[in-house]
């Protein structure tokens, strides 16, 4: 398939009909009829069926258009740049960060960014660990905020700071905490485990096993938003790291109050900014990067 049928399929998928679809890429029907005709006689394949009047895709074509999806988006933000360059428009950075981070420091860094740089825009999103290098090969992402670089990989990277481990808990069950929790506290108290959540996680487990204690483990989560969550819900208490739990316990977030205490002993991780080698941040990206260093610094 070559663009243009490419574009043809999307656009009668998405709209479900060849009208629809002629209406959206201001073009004739006859024109959108013929090049969908001609993409499956290419492919010889039926992609769509007629049912009361609009086209209902195959499975064939249910199959091959999360594919199509991603090769539209890259075309879209192609041409999204070659407008930016023809007219000097705005930059745009393309950020992934993990959850953790998007909830509190890369949001807080893009609102003091845009403060003194309101012509660049921002196309962020927040992805597990283990699908940012991916991002990163795809070049669905110009930047990958993350807390380990993956070893091997030929990736350049800026260290960005330090964040540590911390319990989360309702302040109802724990309103005489010390200002650090030693994990044997955790024995007998139903807990939320960080344990699958990606380096951290490891970090985590790593420790309780060094230390050989037992959990009293209720419930597991992939995501320290989710971990968080359960808290919340009085499943139990959980070790995340201190950006989701400020992210947490900020005023009037919720009526269930939170505290968050760190651990003892400390359970510290660094943050990076990964990139490709052969793409370093540019000006802009870089004047961004220092920005978010300070915020995860507490600057």
């Amino acid at each position: 398939m070559n663009l243009r049928q490419i574009e043809i399929f999307h656009a009668v998928y998405v709209n479900g009909s060849v009208s629809a679809a002629a209406r959206v890429l201001g073009v004739s029907q006859p024109s959108v009829s013929k090049t969908l005709r001609h993409t499956e006689a290419v492919l010889g394949l039926d992609l769509f069926h007629r049912v009361a009047g609009r086209l209902v895709p195959t499975e064939e074509a249910h199959a091959m258009f999360g594919g199509v999806a991603d090769i539209q988006e890259r075309v879209r933000l192609l041409r999204e740049t070659g407008r930016n360059l023809r007219g000097g428009g705005a930059t745009t950075l393309r950020i992934s960060a993990l959850p953790s981070l998007g909830l509190g420091a890369v949001p807080a860094a893009v609102s003091r960014f845009l403060s003194d740089r309101p012509d660049v825009r921002f196309d962020l999103q927040t992805v597990h660990h283990d699908d940012l290098l991916r991002k990163l090969y795809e070049r669905e992402t110009d930047l990958a905020i993350a807390n380990e670089v993956p070893p091997g990989a030929p990736l350049g990277q800026g260290w960005l700071g330090e964040g540590e481990l911390v319990m989360l808990y309702r302040e109802a069950d724990m309103p005489d905490a010390p200002p650090r929790l030693d994990l044997a506290l955790l024995t007998d108290r139903p807990f939320v485990t960080p344990a699958a959540s990606g380096p951290i996680g490891r970090l985590f487990s790593d420790e309780v096993d060094r230390l050989g204690i037992r959990l009293n483990e209720v419930a597991s989560a992939r995501t320290f938003y989710v971990a968080a969550a359960l808290v919340r819900a009085g499943v139990g208490m959980a070790v995340v790291d201190s950006f989701t739990a400020e992210a947490w316990t900020a005023p009037g977030l919720s009526a269930t109050r939170l505290s968050m205490r760190p651990l003892k002993p400390s359970l510290a991780f660094d943050i990076h900014a990964i990139h490709l080698i052969d793409r370093p941040p540019g000006a802009t990206a870089a004047a961004f990067l220092r920005i978010l260093a300070d915020v995860i610094d507490g600057r």
